[in-house]
């Protein structure tokens, strides 16, 4: 019978399977080994690049040059490229080595790869990984060495055969071969491998315990070896420690000194009017019984539980839910129950500041929903705590002044754009909802980890700013040196009537010296007044003169010019063979000129041309040509505004109704009037002419961000509005 080509046989798939299919001999314990472990192995493996870039950063931060400092920049760009295909390739390893397991004998050539010595360029390096690598697993195996034997153990137990630490899936030789593997693409030099090792250990090995705690536990629960002596827990004393420091950690006790509460009392006083609007729906039938404290933070907390999410945060209003609370509890209680009059106060006070602060246009939206969901908190620490009021220092305060300090140019945000930093924040509120109850310390905590996180951002951005500057200033430089250079050959060929030859030479090759010269001497130095007055003898040389004496100076003149010309040339690193031409016809030149008037045949004498129109030079960079805007007056509105910018000032671009551009002035150009902006990372977004700015503020095109404290900022605004509305009444 013929069979059709697109058919398989069944038997023939069967066996194909069977043959290449070994993961369905190994046991089903050590399946759920291998899939645990690689669940932990990739979660490190994610840690270890989420923090690599941050690494790298602080090596080129620190770094003694600038190719030194490249080289950090390039591996941060290499490994955001490759990270996804070396996790693949690390866990494809892993899964391999436990079907290896399976095969009669399993030999794998531990490190075998990775530190194969080649050339003897190549060996120092290798040398340099061999001994890192070494060091690391030693320090696994003498710290987990006792845990790691128990599972190899329990490994030989269950496949009935005699496997040795060395070739454990999970052993640290392994895991580390497993990594080199993986990343033996990267382009990147040793001193850089050596830190994705270090990191390695640290977010991957660090964890080797648990890794075989867990394994040791799955087979222990399934009858493999139980009478082992279990492996003595090496963190105890490390979890001690950290136990004893979150005790003291965060210890801010409230306030109770007179200072504070005369404060207190002050505001109680603004907040008089305002009273009643937190109270139940229900009509009293007996005097009121105020909560206590305690009953209402019971009462936030609650509510805490139930603060929506950003797409219905427009709906939660605390005040109103509070109210609808206080019915529940006064129905059955059977009495009507109100807030305290102090505790009121906090209650009105707080939530007119978020009212201030989600109003405030100097805030992007997608920060304002976030701080929408932390009014319930901020309201239980101010309830707990009421120098929350006038301690600008409180942790609480300063957490959302440094939030809000860290998003002021994040610009539209949303699900499918957020950054680590907006991630970041995000963590920090729901940490907040989740866990805080009354213990204000957890500010402190989080205010801490919080500032660690902005500070490396700060310092990322900064460094990025400051070679922006450099960059802006260098340009600036270069334009006005091309300018002096325009100026100079104006000056000597307008007006001229020259060889089209010598025109060229001089605009295309001379400018380049004289630009390379006006940048290294400055045009005020013996360099330049050479290199223009060579560039006067060139140009004198090949015009024709009429007196006697021009022969002879002539011959004189033209063996120091010549000279000065290749000389000037070669500085530039100018191609001499561009230029082969041009001097042959000018040494034809020379000898046309040297002979008596009218003894040459007018009609070999070269073309002339007259200089006429003025040369302007074409740069590599066109946007450097200095626009001519309007002059404005001096007291102008707009310009007064440009004048009250200073570096670090946070501005908003309305580029239309819907979208708006929040950068910082990060560079002030005085050579070229040029303002510099660049985004919350210190990437450049755009540039603007003093005047340019100047417009854009008249016509409400730009405005300037407020980046004073938030909250100090929205309390200060309601305390006026309270003043003036006491004023009223």
């Amino acid at each position: 019978m013929h069979n059709d080509g697109n058919v398989v046989p069944l038997h023939k798939a069967t066996t194909d399977q069977a043959t290449h299919s070994p993961l369905a001999r190994l046991p089903v314990i050590l399946l759920q080994v291998r899939d645990k472990a690689a669940q932990r192995l990739r979660n490190g493996l994610q840690e270890l690049f989420d923090n690599a870039d941050d690494t790298l950063f602080e090596m080129a931060d620190r770094a003694r040059n600038d190719v030194e400092q490249n080289i950090f920049f390039e591996a941060m760009r290499d490994l955001r490229l490759k990270r996804k295909n070396i996790e693949r390739g690390f866990l494809e390893q892993f899964f391999e080595a436990f079907v290896g397991l399976t095969q009669f004998d399993p030999v794998p050539t531990v490190l075998s790869h990775a530190l194969q010595y080649g050339d003897t360029s190549a060996r120092t390096d290798d040398m340099e990984r061999s001994v890192a690598v070494e060091t690391m697993v030693g320090r696994v195996l003498n710290r987990d060495g006792f845990a790691l034997d128990q599972l190899t153990a329990r490994f030989n137990a269950l496949l009935g055969k005699t496997l040795d630490d060395q070739y454990n899936p999970l052993g640290p030789a392994m895991l580390c071969e497993y990594f080199l593997q993986a990343g033996r693409n990267l382009g990147v030099e040793i001193k850089v491998k050596l830190i994705l090792l270090k990191l390695f250990e640290r977010y991957v090995l660090a964890d080797t315990d648990q890794l075989y705690a867990e394994a040791n536990q799955l087979l222990i629960a399934t009858g493999v070896l139980p009478e082992l002596k279990p492996a003595p827990a090496r963190r105890a004393i490390d979890q001690a420690v950290a136990s004893v420091q979150s005790e003291f950690k965060g210890v801010d006790k409230p306030q109770t000194d007179a200072g504070v509460q005369e404060v207190f009392a002050a505001l109680q006083e603004l907040l008089l009017h305002v009273r009643g609007t937190v109270a139940p729906t229900l009509e009293p039938s007996a005097p009121a019984q105020p909560i206590s404290t305690r009953d209402l933070l019971r009462l936030l907390s609650h509510l805490q539980q139930y603060v929506p999410a950003l797409a219905v945060q427009d709906d939660f209003d605390l005040r109103h839910q509070l109210e609808q609370l206080l019915t529940r509890v006064s129905v059955r209680s059977g009495k009507s129950r109100i807030v305290g009059g102090a505790d009121e106060d906090v209650i009105n006070l707080v939530a007119m500041v978020f009212d201030c602060i989600l109003d405030d246009r100097n805030l992007p939206d997608s920060l304002k929903a976030l701080i929408a969901r932390l009014q319930i908190p901020m309201l239980k620490v101010a309830v707990i705590d009421k120098s929350f009021f006038s301690r600008s220092s409180h942790p609480a305060r300063r957490l959302l002044n440094e939030i809000a300090e860290a998003a002021m140019g994040w610009g539209e945000c949303d699900g499918n754009a957020r950054d680590s930093l907006y991630l970041r924040i995000e963590q920090v509120v729901q940490r907040l909802l989740t866990d805080f109850v009354d213990d204000p310390a957890i500010f402190s905590e989080l205010l801490a980890d919080f500032l660690a996180f902005t500070s490396d951002e700060r310092r990322r951005s900064e460094l990025l700013e400051q070679r922006l500057r450099d960059a802006e200033e260098g340009r600036a430089k270069t334009e006005l040196a091309r300018q002096r250079v325009e100026q100079a050959l104006n000056q000597a060929l307008l007006g001229k009537v020259l060889p089209p030859s010598v025109v060229t030479f001089v605009q295309d090759a001379w400018s380049k010296v004289l630009l390379l010269t006006c940048l290294k001497h400055g045009d005020q130095s013996a360099e330049w007044q050479a290199d223009v007055q060579t560039m006067e003898q060139l140009i004198w040389s090949v015009q024709r003169h009429d007196d006697a004496e021009a022969g002879l100076r002539l011959l004189a003149l033209v063996p120091g010019l010549l000279k000065s010309l290749r000389d000037g040339l070669s500085t530039s690193a100018f191609d001499p063979f561009a230029t082969s031409g041009f001097f042959s016809e000018l040494e034809a030149l020379h000898v046309r000129l040297l002979e008596p008037f009218g003894a040459p045949d007018q009609s070999v004498l070269p073309e002339m041309i007259e200089v006429s129109q003025t040369i302007v030079l074409q740069m590599a960079d066109d946007g450097l040509k200095p626009r001519t805007p309007a002059r404005l007056p001096a007291d102008d509105v707009g310009l007064r505004q440009v004048e009250q910018l200073r570096l670090g000032s946070w501005v908003a671009f309305e580029e239309d109704e819907e979208h708006t551009l929040r950068c910082k002035l990060a560079a002030i150009i005085e050579a070229t009037g040029k303002y510099v902006f660049v985004d919350r990372t210190g990437m450049k977004v755009l540039e603007r002419d003093r005047t340019e700015l100047a417009l854009a503020f008249r016509r409400g095109a730009v405005r300037a961000l407020d980046d004073t404290l938030l909250f100090d900022r929205a309390l200060e605004s309601v305390l006026g509005n309270l003043r003036r509305l006491n004023r009223g009444k």
